[in-house]
């Protein structure tokens, strides 16, 4: 009977033991993915600039192209 109850305890306490951290786990992993999301944010709005910094060379270049062909003839 003792090797019941303590077989008993023992199951109950690894069960305590592997549910206890559920909340430092959620809060964990809130954080990474909160810091995740602003990584990729930082990426997007990286290539947003790279794009519009590449279409105001391009829109520049083409201006430059015309001024210059109006000046030739």
């Amino acid at each position: 009977m003792k090797k019941l109850v303590l077989m008993a305890v023992a199951i109950v306490a690894v069960s305590f033991a592997s549910c206890g951290n559920k909340a430092a786990d959620a809060a964990k992993a809130t954080a990474d993915s909160i810091r995740i999301a602003d990584s990729i944010a930082a990426v997007e709005a990286a290539a947003l600039e790279a794009e519009q910094a590449a279409a105001d060379t391009t829109a520049t270049d083409s201006v430059a192209v015309e001024v210059t062909e109006t000046v030739a003839e």
